[in-house]
């Protein structure tokens, strides 16, 4: 158990739900977990199981009026953002909290240069002390950027999409953040181009020793750079896992799911391994275990109640009634 020194980020039984015309979707509901200092945690999990809402929860992004943080705590350094006021979030992001949005087509204006938009964010929380020109020069050279005396002088459509990536990635930790949030930060790249700013990632956060949350539905990017797996499911976290038990000795029967998923190389098989079946509906989830209908290993208690969490070893605790 890490001590509360080492902690940065501590998520305690958050909910944040989106009122609609056709009712309440329940997209993050009881979510809880820590992240330590210079630590790289992954949230996996399919599309619709409440990663993207979880990382714009502790950003205090939630899209308005329909997201809402119902309930929970947002602990950062000890301190609930829940409790701070706009400008103080304001403050903070950019700063000490970072976010690395999927798309860097869409999240890079196109009609200002990558110099200006990197320099806003120095000029924002007053860094902008000597050559901004200079520092904005020196953050493409870091998040290695060719020619980045010239580059950072054009506009995002004259980059490709790795070097859009790279941009928004020096954007994020211009200011050394201590906290990192890479939402599908490798999503549309072809696989060498992900390599690379998986390894940029790596090796920036061994340099600034952020913390990083990625989040990714690529179980091949998480055995990269993560220690830590927690894997998400209908709107909570179902298993918490250090990466070499994730993948070697997965206990909750959609982690398997996941596992058997992925193809393995030189393995013929007659058809790939899919798991049967679709996402819960988040506006009148299942009572139970929000994987049930999906799953080969149900018992009859799984369709009735919520599974508590277990602890099977060290770091490794489980969400499923086939352990409790």
């Amino acid at each position: 158990m890490a001590s509360q020194k080492d902690i940065l980020l501590q998520v305690k039984d958050l909910k944040t739900s989106f009122f609609t015309k056709k009712g309440v979707i329940k997209a993050v509901d009881g979510v809880s977990f820590t992240v330590k200092k210079g630590e790289v945690i992954g949230l996996v999990g399919e599309s619709g199981s409440g990663k993207s809402v979880t990382s714009l929860s502790i950003m205090r992004l939630v899209p308005q009026p329909a997201g809402k943080i119902v309930s929970g705590e947002i602990l950062f350094k000890n301190e609930n953002l829940l409790n701070k006021s706009e400008s103080e979030m304001r403050e903070l992001r950019g700063n000490k909290l970072a976010m690395i949005l999927q798309d860097p087509m869409v999240s890079l204006n196109q009609l200002l240069t990558v110099g200006y938009q990197i320099g806003e964010t120095f000029k924002y929380h007053g860094k902008a002390d000597g050559s901004l020109l200079t520092k904005c020069i020196n953050i493409l050279k870091k998040v290695k950027v060719p020619s980045p005396e010239t580059r950072v002088n054009n506009f995002p459509f004259q980059f490709s999409g790795g070097m859009c990536q790279r941009v928004l990635i020096g954007t994020g930790i211009a200011n050394n953040p201590e906290l990192l949030i890479a939402d599908e930060p490798t999503t549309a790249l072809d696989v060498t181009i992900q390599a690379q700013i998986l390894k940029l990632m790596k090796d920036l956060q061994k340099e600034i020793n952020a913390s990083i949350i990625l989040i990714t539905h690529d179980l091949a990017t998480i055995a990269q750079i993560c220690s830590k797996v927690y894997v998400m499911y209908g709107g909570r976290i179902v298993e918490k896992a250090p990466v070499k038990d994730f993948y070697h000795d997965p206990q909750h029967p959609y982690s398997e799911g996941l596992i058997k998923s992925v193809p393995v190389l030189g393995k013929r098989v007659k058809r790939l391994y899919a798991i049967e079946g679709q996402p819960p509906n988040l506006i009148n989830p299942p009572p139970g275990c929000r994987f049930e209908p999906r799953c080969s290993k149900a018992k009859k208690v799984c369709s009735q109640k919520y599974p508590p969490e277990v602890e099977l070893k060290k770091d490794h605790q489980v969400s499923c009634w086939l352990y409790s």
